[in-house]
């Protein structure tokens, strides 16, 4: 049985070319599913309009929750001449239900608003399902600074020595910028959950339908106010695309650092064995694949993103052929998170961290000198010259080969009058950490607090992520 959902102004059919060049089953039939919530929600508005008979939405409702178990089975799927999702459904209701009420489903609809309602969807529960691998990886970064909350490194700018800080604090700052990705989904549902259903081919419906009642159905709050807009409108995929980009470039920095922080040259952690890869020729070798994938796949959401914009910055209104275009990259996206995302809350959850490595590094590279000079300001002395008096340390330690710790009181005094021996309070890594208490420093007292906060956000993030659309069967 063949169907098709255009054609009675052809004298004959497509070419093979075109048929082939339109076919998208081989990627939309994901869609499925959203599709028959679609038709269950038409089907009442069409009765709801007197469009259907009593009998007729009841047959209707029972060919398509058994087409959807079929489906769902296996035991339905998309001919080899199905153009695509809507056109392989059609197909499957008329064969359950025959063509006399199977064939009036199609009133006052069109695979226009059908497949924007649909991506939408989609997209919303995938929000969701990302949204949770996501905050695992943020999970285990939190669980990994409450074990070594007081254990200090190396920060660093530009790559090189800066200040001390804690690993906690380091790693909290990466499950912030995680969890930003998570509330920018959280924020696109909000615009996303509006349904273009009713908008038709772009002008909307004369059969009195009821817009709003299908995007109850649906699990969405409203439908949209203007039906060219509902139709033609992508940049709900946009955004996710963005979302879905810089979470993935929000992973590829950490796993940067998690590359380098592997080396033995910085020798500050060990990959577990089930998290790395060894060498087909040199039998030492323990790779950080997760990571390097993850960087990788990094540039390919990114690529998913600019494809996607490429395809929409010149289309006129309203819907273009063009857009068949727009779900392949997005599906991409959602399946590369999918896979990657607990890849990498396992590696980080596995991480072995070795303390005293990197608290003896902690100092190293003058990384004090700041306290110096913030000393100096708390004794009265302006910024400007503090600065200056600091680096004179930093250049008598060179010349010595010493740190800002041997500094003797002879040279505080030589360097200058400010100096004195109670500087030496400050130049210890416990005591430059607890000297940064403001809110959001590196103090071991105001990491513990940025902690059970961002914990909170945690728990806040996982009741939107558990709380999936409701579609009315």
């Amino acid at each position: 049985m063949t169907v098709s959902l255009w054609g009675g102004r052809f004298a004959g059919g497509p070419s093979d070319a075109l048929a082939a060049l339109s076919k998208s089953t081989h990627f939309d039939w994901r869609l499925a599913h959203y599709d028959l919530a679609g038709s269950r929600a038409h089907a009442r508005v069409l009765h709801k309009a007197g469009l259907l008979s009593d009998d007729d939405l009841e047959t209707m409702l029972r060919g398509l929750r058994a087409l959807a178990e079929d489906v769902t089975s296996g035991a339905f799927a998309p001919a080899e001449d199905d153009e695509d999702v809507h056109t392989a459904l059609e197909r499957g209701l008329i064969q359950r239900i025959g063509p006399e009420v199977g064939g009036r489903l199609r009133a006052g609809r069109s695979r226009n608003d059908q497949i924007a309602a649909q991506f939408r969807m989609y997209l919303r529960d995938q929000a969701r399902l990302i949204g949770a691998k996501v905050l695992d990886v943020v999970q285990a970064l939190v669980d990994q600074a409450a074990e070594h909350a007081e254990v200090a490194m190396p920060g660093r700018t530009h790559l090189q020595h800066a200040q001390p800080v804690l690993l906690a604090h380091h790693l909290q700052a990466h499950g912030w910028a995680l969890l930003r990705d998570v509330e920018r989904l959280i924020d696109w549902d909000r615009r996303a959950a509006v349904s273009p259903y009713g908008s038709g081919a772009l002008a909307g419906s004369s059969l009195g339908l009821d817009p709003e009642s299908v995007a109850h159905d649906l699990g969405m709050p409203c439908s949209v106010e203007n039906s060219i807009d509902g139709t033609a409108s992508r940049d709900f995929a946009a955004e996710f695309a963005f979302v879905a980009a810089m979470t993935a470039v929000d992973i590829s920095r950490l796993a940067e650092e998690i590359i380098l922080w592997a080396t033995a040259e910085f020798a500050f952690v060990t990959l577990d064995d089930a998290y790395s890869t060894g060498s087909s020729i040199m039998p030492q070798k323990k790779n950080p694949d997760v990571a390097e994938l993850a960087r990788g796949k990094a540039g390919r959401l990114i690529g998913d993103l600019t494809g996607l914009l490429a395809t929409l910055k010149g289309l006129p209104l309203a819907y273009n052929r063009d857009l068949q275009e727009d779900k392949e990259p997005v599906f991409d996206a959602v399946d590369t998170l999918e896979v990657l995302l607990p890849a990498v809350s396992g590696m980080v959850a596995t991480l072995t961290f070795h303390r005293e490595r990197m608290e003896s590094l902690a100092p190293q590279g003058f990384s004090l000198a700041t306290d110096v000079a913030e000393w100096l300001v708390r004794e009265g002395v302006a910024f400007r010259d503090a600065h200056d008096i600091a680096g004179a340390c930093v250049r008598h330690c060179e010349e010595q080969g010493i740190g800002l710790e041997d500094l003797a009181d002879d040279d505080l005094r030589r360097i200058s009058d400010h100096l004195t021996p109670d500087v030496r309070s400050v130049l210890t890594v416990r005591g430059s950490l607890v000297s940064r208490n403001a809110h959001g420093g590196t103090a071991p007292a105001r990491v513990g607090e940025q902690r059970s906060h961002q914990l909170r956000q945690v728990d806040r993030a996982r009741h939107w992520v558990q709380e999936m659309p409701l579609v009315r069967d």
